[in-house]
């Protein structure tokens, strides 16, 4: 096993953080659910979020200066070209997806989701008094997951307005074909459907797989999409709330306009200045990040063979988060409340991620190594 810096950060440190994942379980339970990394964050952010305490700066955000960093990246990262015009400034994606709901749809309306999908997206639909529309995921010979064209097609024709994609995709783990969104985008064209494209895990691309944005995949996903995106999963920076929503065309932007204007400064200050520093300063500290998670990757890999090898795992192609197949092991519909009651080692329930979720569960491996080996000794322990 290769080592890597961020292996030097300690169990007993990571308990002296406050946040969701640290604080929800007795210590006796090693976390390994929320998406919450246990890596250092990246030191321009930590030298920005310094300098504004050090000058008192804590006042309200001023979105402005993310729309520009945003835009660098986007131009650096995928020669993806987009105009001050074309972006919102949010708090949180799932706060985005909401606002563009409320203008993009009414009450008895369709939205389609592909489970097993990240769950805030089925309870914000229903929350709002609109109507999920499933389109699941399916399953190649091979066991790895792919969009369904024939049943998105079949979501889109039962009127259906909205279709929520989570590309690269949560809990799966897979960045999806260029020819496959394509497809949805020309779908989504014949049938008067908007795209709403929460692209949040993309900087979190892995060496094997390619990202492209909705809007560039082709004309038509350019005039009915909407992206969703944040630093918040890449640069650990879930708590500082800044996120953007990214017009693909003219249409998109007309919907932009129809949100309210004050939404931009419910933002984060310190969010807009950690998104900032990230998109401009963070690609050294995103590259070792992403060379420690190929590593974990491959570990996981290692540990179910040696400890787990009834559990089933396509290996992910972007993000942290490892979707385990647990049905071999009998533990139920949800391998998660044994693995927490018995190996005292919280993932997150596979049923909450909708169809095709019983059985399974979520790993987060962006910890240590050691850490890694503990969680899989853990779940171990209880078959």
């Amino acid at each position: 096993m290769t080592t890597h810096p961020f292996d030097d950060v300690t169990e007993a440190r990571l308990r002296l953080r406050r946040s969701a994942k640290w604080a929800r379980y007795p210590v006796d339970v090693l976390p390994a659910w929320v998406a919450e990394m246990d890596f250092p964050l990246a030191e321009p952010v930590k030298a920005v979020l310094r300098e504004a305490i050090d000058h008192d700066d804590s006042g309200y955000a001023f979105p402005a200066e993310l729309l520009a960093a945003f835009r660098r990246w986007a131009e650096d990262e995928w020669a993806w070209k987009v105009a001050d015009e074309d972006l919102f400034v949010v708090p949180d994606v799932v706060t985005g997806i909401g606002a563009l709901l409320g203008v993009l749809t009414a009450p008895g309306d369709g939205v389609v989701i592909e489970p097993p999908v990240y769950h805030p997206f089925s309870s914000t639909i229903l929350e709002m008094g609109r109507r999920v529309v499933e389109a699941p995921l399916a399953r190649t010979k091979e066991g790895a997951y792919t969009l369904d064209l024939e049943a998105v097609a079949r979501a889109y024709a039962s009127g259906a307005k909205v279709h929520l994609l989570c590309s690269p995709h949560n809990p799966t783990g897979i960045v999806h074909r260029r020819d496959a969104l394509a497809g949805v985008a020309e779908l989504a064209v014949r049938h008067g459907v908007t795209v709403l494209a929460d692209e949040i895990h993309a900087p979190l691309t892995l060496p094997g797989a390619t990202h492209v944005p909705f809007p560039i995949v082709s004309d038509d996903a350019r005039r009915c999409s909407i992206v969703l995106t944040s630093a918040s999963k890449t640069w650990n920076l879930a708590g500082y709330k800044a996120a953007v929503l990214v017009a693909g065309g003219d249409e998109g932007r007309a919907w932009l306009r129809r949100l309210p204007p004050e939404t931009p400064y419910h933002a984060g200050h310190m969010g807009i200045l950690a998104a900032c520093a990230a998109f401009a300063g963070g690609h050294a500290w995103r590259a070792e990040m992403l060379a420690a998670l190929e590593r974990n990757r491959a570990l996981l890999g290692e540990l179910l063979r040696r400890h787990l090898p009834s559990v089933g795992w396509v290996p992910m192609q972007a993000s942290y988060l490892a979707w385990l197949d647990c049905r071999a092991l009998g533990l139920g519909d949800d391998p998660s409340r044994v693995f927490l009651e018995k190996g005292r080692v919280a993932l997150s329930p596979g049923p909450m991620f909708g169809t095709g979720g019983a059985g399974f569960a979520r790993l987060n491996i962006a910890t240590t190594a050691t850490l890694l080996e503990e969680a899989v000794r853990r779940m171990a322990s209880v078959t």
